[in-house]
């Protein structure tokens, strides 16, 4: 963050929604000593916006636990958010009827700058895949969904993300680049691109993203199948396409006229 956009912000909100972004599918309950030393807070400024989270109703301190969890009205901001993503609504009968044709599992991720999080998702009916929530984070690095979204990027955005990578994970960003080759050539002779098991071995994945953001915002849909499911030996002769199939004909009913 730079200093230009450090003096728009203001520090009790920065430091309170902080609080916030410490909670995650990995730790969802945190105690204040944890809260203290994952944020950097001092105590007594700590405690003050914690008691004001709590009051808000965005942060609730379970006596059963001794610990910090997340309030419902965390739930509750989700809600219209969830709601004015109408393209889920639109791709959710198609992606739950490819879903049950290939007994796996179709995703629909959204993201916008370095941010990717999972906004829908459509399970086979004979689906023995894990199940992630809504609203997990997508690895940009290790899944054909990151790599078709940072491919959607502009080339400075990406390469900042790559510069970025290379001066934290250096063998991370050497693979990304490796792995972003691949992906082009996939979406340039099928239209979409492959997991190559980066972040499962044993589940097979696919992505394509919308050709146009939608208000700002990337969309990228995602198929995945176990290795043992025989249709795993068809994602790319046949899952593939209809895959794609179900973007373009999602893009053709959303209307071109929305995506910018």
């Amino acid at each position: 963050m730079n200093s230009e956009a450090d003096g728009k912000l203001v520090s009790a909100l920065v430091r309170g929604v902080s609080i916030l972004q410490c909670f995650n599918n990995k730790q969802q309950e945190l105690s204040g000593k944890e809260l203290m030393d994952l944020t950097g807070l001092p105590k007594p400024t700590l405690f003050r916006l914690t008691e004001t989270l709590c009051e808000l109703g965005l942060l609730r301190y379970s006596e059963r636990l001794s610990k910090y969890v997340l309030g419902i009205g965390v739930l509750n901001l989700a809600s219209p958010l969830l709601s004015r993503m109408t393209v889920r609504q639109f791709a959710r009968p198609q992606m739950q009827e490819l879903a049950n044709y290939m007994g796996g599992q179709i995703q629909l991720a959204v993201g916008e700058g370095r941010r990717l999080v999972l906004a829908e998702l459509a399970n086979g009916m004979d689906n023995k895949v894990f199940t992630p929530e809504i609203g997990v984070a997508v690895s940009l690095v290790r899944t054909a969904t990151g790599r078709a979204y940072l491919l959607g990027q502009s080339e400075a955005e990406r390469q900042a993300y790559l510069d970025e990578l290379d001066g934290r994970a250096p063998e991370r960003a050497a693979l990304l680049r490796e792995r972003l080759d691949d992906a082009r050539q996939d979406l340039a002779l099928h239209g979409f691109c492959r997991s190559h098991g980066d972040l499962h071995r044993e589940i097979l994945s696919i992505a394509v993203p919308l050709s146009q953001p939608i208000d700002g915002e990337r969309w990228v849909f995602g198929a995945s199948v176990p290795t043992y499911n025989p249709k795993s030996r068809e994602l790319e002769t046949d899952i593939g396409p209809r895959l794609v199939t179900l973007v373009r004909s999602l893009e053709g009913l959303i209307g071109t006229s929305s995506l910018s």
